[in-house]
């Protein structure tokens, strides 16, 4: 790897947050800085918090950037969760004219292949055998698929039928709060996400990410699901991690 240290930016529904990363142990150098998701979530509006996140820490090098969306050569194809003006939005060349840098040295990509890519690379050695899915359950539910370590970009199973409604809709973290459901119905709702989801691929593995990881331990027990499911070691972090390390990837040959 061609250096240490990188810098990630996360992009969510409801907030943004970056740090300086430790490219080798896969950890923040420092305590992220997080900055609520403006309203309208627009691309000038977040190319500003951006700024205002990179230039906190005063950070002159490739930056790497995480959207709610599929991206493709740097160009948002959705919008989850952020304004639908992102749809076409060259987000790559957007970011890098705001930051002062040029393309080459800014990485988009979507937000849970960007955590995934830090749970495959920092995690477990075993998360990198076989068909292996990283949920992250947030405002929505984003996937990151890789089969035998490499990843499989822009799944989008957040966004399955389930029960004739998408499965973010039912079993996102965020219904939960809005519903006030328990740990137990909620639960339930995901574990029928989950099996609809095992139907289709057949994952050998689950991790579990978003900020409801940090609480797996009153959730994941209550699962009814044939696949090993365990919680990100990240946490809620990794799609800054994961952001870093997709800048740095992307300044080699």
């Amino acid at each position: 790897m061609g250096g240490t240290r990188g810098f990630g930016i996360d992009i969510g529904g409801s907030g943004i947050k970056g740090c300086v990363v430790d490219l080798t142990a896969g950890r923040l150098e420092a305590e992220r800085i997080r900055i609520d998701t403006p309203d309208p979530a627009s691309p000038d509006l977040i190319a500003g918090v951006v700024k205002k996140i990179v230039d906190g820490f005063g950070w002159t090098g490739r930056v790497g950037v995480t959207l709610p969306a599929v991206i493709k050569q740097g160009v948002a194809m959705t919008a989850a969760n952020i304004d639908k003006s992102w749809i076409g939005t060259d987000a790559r060349t957007l970011f890098a004219e705001r930051l002062g840098r040029t393309p080459d040295e800014v990485a988009v990509l979507n937000d849970a292949d960007a955590a995934g890519m830090a749970e495959i690379r920092y995690g477990w050695p075993g998360d990198q055998s076989g068909v292996v899915v990283l949920l992250t359950f947030g405002t929505g539910i984003g996937s990151a698929l890789f089969l035998d370590g490499k990843l499989v970009p822009n799944t989008e199973f957040g966004h399955l039928e389930v029960d004739g409604l998408d499965a973010e809709t039912r079993a996102a973290a965020s219904v939960k709060d809005e519903q006030d459901l328990s740990w137990e119905e909620w639960a339930r709702r995901v574990s029928r996400y989950i099996r609809t989801l095992e139907d289709l691929i057949w994952p050998d593995l689950i991790i579990a990410g978003g900020g409801v990881s940090k609480k797996a331990d009153r959730w994941l027990p209550l699962l009814d699901v044939r696949t090993r499911v365990v919680p990100a070691e990240l946490r809620n972090d990794a799609g800054i991690v994961g952001a870093a390390v997709a800048a740095e990837l992307g300044a080699k040959p």
